[in-house]
């Protein structure tokens, strides 16, 4: 039976994760270590924590001793653990410089003296910046414009670092917006689901043309996985949707879902340094087996039904203090 510790596995992406490696893995124990801040919910794996072969500890990645103590004997380490969310970042950087780079540091290094056999640092196409045309590939430069992306993009040279100079095994994924259940309602598609269900205005930045490639969770996972058991140590893969899109096109195709009208749209002054599009190449990652199951359009529909049918899941984090006061400090402002 082997050990994997998911870090930040009672968030988004790593809930879903833990979900698939519980059920595809008989032979897995599955460790998640969440600090459970206001991102992290034990909700999130309702059911999962049921089986007998995964246990949950709250623990922080920045902890030394609590980081040795769980990773010990431990054989992989997924580390899905960040901050994460750019607006948060511009307001308050401090969090995500300590979580997503010193973070990362305590596990790598945890991970190369315990003997760790596999380390995959789960990423974002944010570290390579704007791209005004074509899409990024894996050996392009990294060049991050958030305090997020520069946190992420650190995070990335250190887990590289670890691999070329102690020989820690270590992978890396950089995936790109990813959507779907059990996705914090700050962000925009569950932000936007939950206003219109409400009847609440849609805050649209800038002039709404910004492209994201939008990828379903259940692909990003399904991606993690194979380069967990597959990627060349030292790599980092690109995990894209194939289904570039503008956010006013994300915004009224939701809407539609919804039977909402285009009225609720409200543009709102642009964030700073707001990266205009993001495309990923992943000729690389789909060369080893993989490509994204989920039409963007089938899948934001499964989403919305998902957010339709789970609304004590998402009222309730809008209903928290974190959630209110960032709304109050953010949106604001950018009225």
């Amino acid at each position: 039976m082997k050990t994997m510790v998911v870090t930040g596995g009672a968030g988004f992406i790593g809930s879903n994760f833990v979900r698939r490696i519980a059920g595809r893995y008989p032979d897995y124990r599955v460790i998640v270590f969440d600090l459970l801040t206001y991102a992290g919910n034990l909700d999130n794996l309702a059911g999962v924590l049921d089986n007998e072969r995964v246990r949950f500890v709250k623990g922080d990645i920045r902890d030394s001793a609590a980081v040795r103590e769980v990773l010990r004997g431990a054989n992989m380490v997924v580390n899905f653990a960040a901050e994460s969310f750019v607006d948060r970042s511009i307001l308050d950087p401090d969090g995500f410089i300590t979580t997503d780079v010193l973070g990362t540091f305590v596990l790598l290094q945890a991970s190369r003296e315990l003997g760790v056999e596999r380390f995959l640092q789960v990423s974002t196409d944010e570290v390579y910046g704007s791209v005004e045309e074509g899409s990024s590939v894996e050996t392009d430069g990294i060049l991050p414009n958030s305090p997020y992306s520069a946190s992420k993009a650190g995070g990335d040279l250190l887990a590289r670092s670890y691999c070329i100079t102690y020989g820690l095994p270590v992978v890396i994924t950089r995936g790109s917006n990813t959507y779907g259940p059990y996705q914090h309602p700050e962000k925009l598609i569950p932000l936007f689901i939950s206003n219109a269900i409400d009847d609440k205005p849609l805050p649209v930045y800038g002039d709404g043309l910004q492209v994201r490639d939008w990828l379903h969770v259940d692909d990003h996972c399904s991606a993690i996985d194979l380069v967990l058991h597959e990627g060349v140590p030292g790599e980092a893969y690109n995990v894209g949707g194939d289904s570039n899109r503008t956010n006013i096109e994300v915004t009224k195709l939701l809407l539609k879902s919804l039977n909402k009208p285009e009225s609720l749209i409200k543009y709102v002054a642009d964030r700073p340094g707001h990266d205009r599009r993001y495309s990923l190449n992943c000729d690389k990652l789909k060369a080893i087996g993989w490509k994204p199951a989920k039409v963007f359009e089938e899948g934001l529909r499964d989403t919305v039904e998902w957010y339709l049918h789970n609304q004590n899941w998402w009222r309730k984090a809008k209903d928290s203090d974190s959630y209110r006061e960032f709304d109050k400090a953010w949106y604001a402002g950018r009225k």
